[in-house]
Formats: C-alpha cells, sequence, structure tokens
C-alpha cells in the first residue's frame, strides 16, 4: 500500500499495521528533513506531488519489490505540504520471512520511489531564496511551482 499524505506520518500506525506472524524480519526506512543541505542552512521543506500518478507507480514500485524479494508485505507514505526540520517525509516498512529480503526490499522501494514518482522537493534556506531541488525541468535558482 502506498499513500501521499498532507499530515504527520505516524510510524508507529504504520509499523502496528504491518505485524505479520510469519515475519521473521522487518525494515523500516525514514527520511527526515535535515537542517541542511551541500553546506547551505536549510530552514524547512515542502513537498508536491501528482498524487494519481504517485499512487499508480507506488503502487507498482511495491509489487516489484514483493515479485524481485518474496517479501510478505510492503507500505510507503510519503508527506506533501510544509514539512519542519525533523519532521518523517517519507516512510517504507518491509516484513519478509528473513531480515535480508526484508533489507534488499526495503532499499529498492526507497530507491524507486525517489526516482519514479512526481514528487518534487523544494528547500526553504536560511540564507536565500527557496528553491526547486533535484528536479530536471527546474533551473538552478527557479522559485515558482515545477511544471506537473
Amino acid at each position: 500500500m502506498f499513500t501521499i499524505n498532507d499530515q504527520a506520518i505516524d510510524s508507529e500506525a504504520l509499523k502496528n499495521a504491518m505485524a505479520e506472524p510469519a515475519a521473521g524480519g522487518f525494515c523500516v526506512f525514514e527520511g527526515w528533513v535535515r537542517n541542511e543541505n551541500e553546506d547551505r542552512p536549510v530552514e524547512r521543506l515542502e513537498y508536491e506531488a501528482y498524487e494519481p500518478l504517485c499512487i499508480t507507480e507506488g503502487e507498482a514500485v511495491l509489487a516489484e519489490a514483493a515479485e524481485r524479494f518474496g517479501i510478505l508485505g510492503a507500505r510507503c507514505q510519503h508527506r506533501t505540504g510544509l514539512l519542519e526540520i525533523g519532521e518523517c517525509a517519507v516512510w517504507v516498512g518491509v516484513a519478509a520471512a528473513h531480515r535480508d529480503e526484508a533489507f534488499k526490499a526495503c532499499r529498492y522501494i526507497i530507491d524507486e520511489i525517489k526516482v519514479r514518482l512526481p514528487i518534487w522537493k523544494k528547500e526553504h534556506y536560511v540564507d536565500g531564496p527557496s528553491v526547486w531541488v533535484n528536479c530536471e525541468r527546474c533551473s538552478k535558482h527557479q522559485t515558482a511551482k515545477p511544471p506537473g
């Protein structure tokens, strides 16, 4: 199950929803908002997403991970909106019979989500204008919303 949410991610509730008696391994990745990037002080982040495509592609990524690694279950939730320092921006959880499959699937999911989903990140800096980052269609100094 892949979801987009504009509210705080409840890591404990997501983990509890994945309880699986056959699981011998459970791996979680949480991506948090940090206070700097590339030597620039960050005040907060802002995420925007094209939700219909995110859901479709996110579900495809989870299905691929299940097929590729033989896991018992996987979930991912990504935030949108303004996020403050320390908040969780993305959560991935994987239950598997063994730890190796859980680790590998968790890594696969976050890597694919970052590459394939239409989610845009804007960094709000302490020392200058806000900038959309890691966006091929955005100029280095653009402050407007990316196309989409």
